[in-house]
């Protein structure tokens, strides 16, 4: 696999909407808890990957990119995979907050909310021991409206609990996998198996993938500045690339409301040491949901982890790719279910190109299943601990 800088070679938009989605071959599953997001991811080259994810809630296709720092020898064009959780993550919190504020007659004047996501990585990659982890997230919400304290703080919990990604939060879930290696399914090592086997390669939908009309120049921008330096940036160029790691990750996010009501997001990589990317996030298609942040977020990493396994055991992985299905209930305040959010196991079906045996493919999988934190993430059971204050 190339380490070329093919994003930094491309003069169009990072993130767009399809033009025509419907010619993709890339349907959504079912909705069988309110929401189902379908992600096709690839490898472009290096850290680079490209994500095409689709809702079945709004039907919309979203083209989305990811890259990483000097960490992980990255080029550093587009946000890293934690970014896309955390910017989910947190505008799904937002976007309960607001309506259930409107539900119990709260006017908010303003609003914003910082919340910082932790994750760790120990062990050893050519023992096997090496397993990403996923801590407890902090949320911080700063609010401006005529309601006393308690009251405040019951609306910010009561809105996370009412999140979807709560339901992915809390709870053990183990996700599910199928395996194509070389053209040919093949059964799973350790991975869980994916009831009914591998779905369709989805290599052909890149290749159909054309910008909506309109300007998409915003929706997410490289602000050219690293991250501030604080006590916890001790992964500097290189570091994520050890074979051995006791490490622990930070990625900051604040999201407020612009003067169009569209979320805009600042996230911050504390450690490694990353850029500071600007996101927006909308639930009404002039930016990309939550959900698809968060589908695109889980299945970028999960792939990072496999081209990183594949770079420290130093055997080839020539070409790799994956679909992701994603199961989340619809919000409890903004989708009007009343209900606190739940979440289905992630559904992935991999498909691997290499020189090598298929015990080699299925050690991919599994060491790329162990060391990937938003996969960590679903098995963990993950609290978010709440403070509010005066804005």
């Amino acid at each position: 696999m190339s380490d070329a800088n093919i994003l930094g070679a491309s003069a169009g938009p990072r993130f767009f909407p399809l033009a025509d989605p419907g010619t993709l071959g890339l349907e959504a599953p079912d909705a069988r808890l309110g929401e189902a997001v379908r992600a096709a991811v690839r490898t472009l080259s290096g850290m680079q990957k490209e994500a095409l994810v689709r809702s079945a809630r709004t039907g919309a296709v979203w083209r989305l990119v990811s890259d990483e720092g000097a960490y992980l020898a990255g080029h550093d064009e587009a946000p890293c995979p934690l970014s896309f959780l955390s910017t989910g993550m947190v505008s799904s919190f937002m976007e309960e907050i607001l309506a259930l504020a409107r539900l119990r007659g709260i006017a908010i004047r303003d609003i914003r909310l910082v919340q910082e996501n932790f994750y760790t990585m120990k062990g050893s990659a050519l023992k096997g021991t090496m397993t990403g982890g996923a801590e407890d997230v902090r949320l911080e919400a700063a609010i401006d409206a005529d309601a006393d304290d308690d009251t405040l703080h019951a609306l910010v919990c009561d809105a996370v609990a009412a999140s979807p990604l709560t339901g992915l939060m809390r709870g053990v879930r183990d996700s599910l996998f199928a395996l194509v290696h070389n053209g040919e399914e093949i059964a799973n090592a350790k991975a869980r198996p994916v009831p009914g086997g591998a779905l369709w390669d989805p290599g052909k939908a890149f290749e159909r993938a054309r910008p909506a009309p309109g300007d998409w120049s915003r929706l997410m921008v490289h602000s050219g500045q690293l991250s501030p330096k604080t006590e916890e940036t001790v992964t500097l160029a290189g570091g994520s690339l050890a074979a051995e790691q006791d490490r622990r990750l930070h990625v900051q996010v604040t999201c407020t409301l612009g003067e169009n009501g569209v979320k805009q997001i600042e996230q911050r990589l504390f450690n490694p040491h990353g850029s500071i990317f600007h996101f927006s996030s909308s639930e009404d298609g002039r930016a990309p949901d939550a959900a698809s942040y968060v589908a695109a977020g889980i299945g970028f990493c999960f792939m990072t982890q496999l081209g990183r396994y594949a770079k420290i055991v130093k055997k080839p992985l020539e070409d790799y790719r994956i679909v992701q299905d994603l199961h989340l209930s619809l919000g409890g305040a903004s989708g009007g279910t009343g209900k606190p959010g739940s979440a289905g196991p992630i559904e992935t079906h991999c498909y691997l190109w290499s020189g090598e045996g298929d015990d080699y493919a299925r050690a991919c999988l599994d060491m790329s299943e162990q060391t990937c934190f938003l996969h960590a993430l679903c098995r963990t059971d993950v609290k978010a601990r709440v403070k509010v204050a005066r804005l």
